[in-house]
């Protein structure tokens, strides 16, 4: 089971634009708005795990 953490970088209507935070890199993945939590904003911490985006608290 690998985990990842991303940061929402931008929202842009019906997606956001997501960063990796545990790697360096400077790719944006764009992930449709339905598969995040619905209280992200940018600038959030998320964790991706099990398939699945968690806010970090």
């Amino acid at each position: 089971m690998e985990t990842w953490y991303y940061e929402v970088v931008s929202i842009d209507g019906d997606y956001a634009n997501l960063r990796r935070t545990d790697i360096e890199s400077d790719d944006l993945k764009l992930v449709a708005r339905a598969l995040l939590p619905a209280e992200i904003y940018e600038g959030c911490k998320l964790k991706y795990e099990l398939l699945q985006y968690y806010m970090e608290s």
